[in-house]
């Protein structure tokens, strides 16, 4: 018989009121509130707090207090992972995150969905749906990415899109609900290489 952990993570319907999802959503938050207090004063601690709260964390990784997370071990993060303060995160089912990207403030991640029928709901049953984001994604300010989602590599997510969709790689999405604006192309390539001479050259000067 499967337990109701099982259940919630093969994206079927399943029972949040089961003792074992609400001792491993108390322990999360126990670990959160934890990584709030100290994540400013004591940076030397802040990969093994991440690394206590999530299913698996790559180095040079940070997220902004304060976040708010369901199960955490739900959720798997690369190498070079920032996220701003504001950070909420409902791992109902796995949320796997590439290297080096970067989240916005007040950005939420929800795999957590609910019936539609209310009836059903009512009832008490929910259900999940994955999130993947993939390598070197940006996703601004006020972003609200939902269940089932995956967004590829290279992706840019403009400031408050309400992503319900899958976003292909290489693409600037924006809006609610969130559309492919445009393509990266080599021409954005070269004019944020010239950008970046500039930069240093000021710095040599």
């Amino acid at each position: 018989m499967k337990t109701e952990r099982e259940i919630m993570l093969s994206a079927n319907l399943y029972d949040s009121t089961d003792k074992e999802l609400i001792a491993l959503r108390k322990a999360c938050k126990r670990r959160v509130a934890l990584y709030n207090q100290v994540a400013h004063e004591e940076e030397d601690q802040v990969q093994g707090l991440l690394s206590e709260i999530f299913g698996s964390v790559g180095e040079g990784s940070y997220i902004e207090p304060d976040v708010y997370i369901d199960y955490g071990k739900n959720v798997y993060i690369g190498e070079a992972f920032y996220g701003n303060t504001g950070l909420t995160i409902l791992d109902t089912c796995e949320i796997h995150i590439g290297d080096h990207v970067m989240i916005g403030p007040r950005v939420s991640l929800i795999t957590a969905g609910h019936p539609i029928d209310a009836g059903v709901r009512t009832r008490g049953l929910e259900f999940g749906k994955p999130i993947n984001i993939g390598n070197n994604v940006w996703i601004g300010a006020n972003v609200f990415i939902g269940p089932g989602v995956t967004i590829g590599d290279n992706a840019v997510i403009g400031g408050g899109a309400v992503v319900v969709k899958d976003v292909p790689a290489n693409t600037v999405a924006v809006g609610n609900p969130a559309k492919v604006m445009r393509q990266i192309t080599a021409e954005d390539q070269d004019y944020w290489e010239q950008q970046e001479q500039s930069y240093y050259d000021d710095r040599k000067n």
